[in-house]
């Protein structure tokens, strides 16, 4: 593997992985983000995009992974066994479905469960929980239940508990999938406020061209693009190709 930059976020050299019954999943992906970089991941249903999410987070049994230890990056540290409780501080994951991420009674439990495997100082774990639901437009819903809210609060809910263990990487499953437009602007706006770095695996082309900076298209396992959002997605053959539309943002903007 090549050494990576200071700057550089996340690094993925040589993952291949098959699912347990055998299927290859991904095969030698590799790309780099750097630090600060706001990155789409997409492609058709079934490419990979949630299996590559899932290995930067450490989700996924490395018995299944093709690959040395070294193969993944987070911040210069290898995403392996020994380092797994680091990585997961460092790097924050949004599942798709919320109900996957809550499970505690009230929004202030859900948030602190995160700090409070951490160590945070409980005083401290307070004041990120006003701070964070400030920050995703909740304040307030401290002693809400988690069964009582909107698909779109409780999304945002997931957001503030992962914000409240202040990773320096988000990685987001689907973040729009099945929100309303106001809510899904609100969630937009959330992730604009966040400086660190962003990969986002979605359908939801739009939101790539509003809030990326680049773009990976992945298709049968495989990394097929690495480019500028408005170059890849305007190209209507290369998307047709890989089972995807050019964006409407950006068919208006011709």
């Amino acid at each position: 593997m090549n050494q990576p930059s200071a700057q550089t976020a996340i690094q993925v050299d040589g993952l291949s992985y098959r699912y347990p019954g055998g299927q290859l999943a991904l095969e030698d992906i590799a790309f780099e983000i750097q630090q600060g970089e706001r990155v789409g991941l997409v492609g058709p249903s079934g490419a990979g995009k949630s299996t590559l999410l899932m290995h930067l987070n450490g989700l996924l049994p490395e018995t299944h992974s093709d690959c040395n230890d070294a193969a993944i990056q987070i911040d210069g540290i290898s995403v392996e066994k020994s380092n797994l409780a680091e990585i997961r501080r460092r790097v924050g994951f949004l599942f798709q479905d919320p109900d996957d991420q809550l499970f505690c009674a009230t929004v202030s439990e859900d948030i602190a469960f995160g700090p409070l495997n951490l160590g945070v100082d409980y005083e401290e774990i307070k004041a990120r929980i006003i701070r964070y639901l400030k920050a995703v437009d909740l304040a307030g819903y401290e002693d809400r239940s988690t069964l009582q809210l909107s698909v779109g609060e409780r999304k945002r809910v997931c957001l503030a508990g992962i914000l409240a263990c202040e990773p320096s990487v988000l990685a987001l499953d689907e973040p729009s999938s099945n929100l309303d437009p106001r809510a899904r602007r609100q969630l937009i706006d959330n992730l604009d406020k966040f400086t660190g770095t962003q990969i986002v695996a979605t359908h939801d082309l739009d939101l790539v061209v509003e809030h990326c900076d680049r773009v990976l298209v992945i298709d049968s396992g495989r990394i097929q693009l690495d480019g500028q959002v408005a170059s890849v997605l305007s190209d209507e053959i290369l998307m047709e190709r890989h089972g995807l539309e050019v964006p409407l943002r950006l068919l208006l903007d011709r």
